[in-house]
């Protein structure tokens, strides 16, 4: 029996699978959830040690995570959704997708796809936010204390609610399995891009600081930037999400030029990095 893992599932139409960045919880795509529940089942899940997910008892690798979904979602009578995934969540719908748990993939900012594993690094940034849990509620009621907290994550911190924020902050903080999935992501790669036989589409964040694009994909892979926007768009920007995600789960180019959200892109020089 598949474990249990923490989840939220509304609206109707061809399921729709959501998974969260490294530290967040399914709540992050709640606003995007909520746009698409009218035209999609919209499933948005909890990976395993993160939010009420139980952690995997074996190493919590993005395959691994992958297989656990893969399993939870069978259960739920889901057996080849359209995924969706922001961050590590992006390498996890990939992974999906290869091993053919997936209709087709949208992958926001994907881990995974450096071009040598990043090795271990101090995760200072998560030790602060733990020390400071007993004041995120007022910190965050403020635009001026979610701008100082939620810089790194969204390119317009004023536009994220307080509740919404503090969730976050608190989610990251107090994840029981952050460290042995962080560990076990920065050490790996995702190298099997061009084997997914599925649609991909790779969405590019203009202000993300924690990953950018790789020099080089494969040509059935399309790619795009997302104006305007930082790691975490779902959070201050959840119109254009839904926008990207109506086009790239229907099949269609989501970076097409008829549409003024998007602009196609190009590989930028450099290779990506992540501090999470």
């Amino acid at each position: 029996m598949a474990a249990p893992l923490g989840h939220d599932r509304v609206g109707t139409g061809p399921p729709l699978l959501l998974i969260h960045p490294l530290g967040a919880d399914r709540h992050v795509w709640d606003q995007v959830a909520e746009r698409l529940a009218p035209t999609r089942e919209v499933i948005s899940l909890d990976l395993p040690g993160f939010g009420t997910s139980q952690p995997l008892r074996e190493e919590p690798t993005p395959a691994a995570l992958a297989a656990a979904v893969a399993e939870f979602t069978d259960s739920l009578g889901v057996t080849r959704p359209d995924v969706a995934g922001n961050s590590l969540g992006g390498w996890v719908a990939l992974e999906l997708a290869l091993a053919g748990h997936a209709a087709s993939v949208t992958a926001i900012a994907p881990a995974g796809l450096w071009s040598r594993p990043l090795g271990q690094k101090r995760a200072l940034a998560r030790t602060l936010s733990r020390l400071g849990l007993p004041l995120v509620s007022t910190a965050t009621a403020t635009a001026r204390g979610r701008r100082l907290l939620l810089a790194g994550s969204v390119a317009r911190p004023e536009l994220v609610g307080p509740a919404a924020a503090a969730r976050l902050i608190r989610s990251y903080a107090t994840a029981p399995d952050f460290t042995r999935v962080n560990a076990a992501m920065r050490s790996a790669m995702f190298t099997r891009l061009a084997e997914v036989e599925v649609p991909v589409t790779l969405v590019w964040p203009e202000f993300d600081g924690l990953v950018r694009r790789p020099r080089r994909l494969p040509p059935t892979v399309v790619s795009i930037d997302l104006p305007g926007a930082g790691h975490i768009p779902m959070l201050d920007q959840p119109d254009a999400v839904v926008a990207i995600l109506e086009r790239s789960a229907a099949g269609q180019d989501p970076g097409d030029r008829s549409s003024m959200l998007y602009r196609l892109s190009s590989p930028a020089k450099g290779v990506i990095d992540a501090d999470v």
